[in-house]
């Protein structure tokens, strides 16, 4: 069965060496992860702490079944829905408390595929998917992933072509299809997109976790499943 206990399974379901895993479960730890029950009346967690974290990583690591996963840790699959529904909000990002207004943010979004249609539209694969929006800083941290247009309020933003009337930096485009750029908008253009390419990198990232390929949940609980997949990447960037 997997077990944290064994450290071979820490880095392939969490991306995080042992040090930063045992980090992350004094995290969630911190947050209310050990007092939270089983869900029933007089029962407690079968599985400890550690184990509990690392089943809802390889939940969104692995996007496998409630009767898959279960197994995989000695649980039934009734008990993995519990662990997953109670823990996965605790590993979200922590709200940033102060960040220099001057540090360059870049925004991006990306179609998560989600089978719950009341917070989804049909996309132009013609698959019901979420917009996601994710930030990243200078040091291409990932730092949130909703509420975007707040938590950026005030700082010099840079993305595509597709925030046309927001405010935030992009590209020159032609005005027609036979204008042609002067060299220097070209030079821009070219910086532009190299500075840009950090999010998508970013998002590539993100979407190892196979989860956000195709999201089965409840399509409430994509912001805090994306934001806990950023503060695990966040963690194994920074230790």
């Amino acid at each position: 069965m997997v077990s944290a206990s064994r450290p071979e399974w820490i880095a392939p379901f969490t991306g995080l060496r042992p040090g930063q895993f045992r980090k992350l479960v004094r995290t969630v730890a911190a947050r209310g992860g050990e007092v939270i029950a089983d869900g029933r009346r007089g029962r407690q967690w079968r599985l400890p702490l550690a184990d509990r974290v690392l089943l809802v990583a390889v939940y969104w690591r692995t996007n496998l079944t409630m009767r898959q996963i279960g197994p995989l840790f000695g649980v039934s699959h009734s008990a993995a829905h519990r662990v997953i529904d109670s823990l996965g909000p605790l590993l979200a990002l922590a709200p940033v408390r102060k960040r220099q207004v001057e540090t360059v943010a870049i925004v991006d979004g990306t179609l998560v595929p989600t089978r719950d249609h009341r917070l989804a539209a049909r996309s132009k694969n013609y698959r019901y998917s979420t917009n996601l929006q994710v930030a990243i800083d200078a040091e291409t941290t990932v730092y949130d992933t909703s509420g975007i247009a707040e938590k950026l309020a005030d700082r010099v933003v840079m993305a595509d072509g597709g925030y046309q009337g927001t405010g935030v930096i992009m590209p020159y485009r032609k005005r027609t299809r036979d204008e042609v750029l002067p060299d220097w908008k070209e030079d821009l253009n070219t910086i532009h997109r190299g500075i840009r390419a950090r999010v998508e990198h970013a998002l590539a990232q993100m979407k190892v976790w196979k989860i956000l390929r195709d999201y089965r949940r409840a399509a409430s609980t994509l912001g805090s499943t994306a934001s806990g997949i950023a503060y695990l990447r966040n963690l194994a960037l920074t230790g």
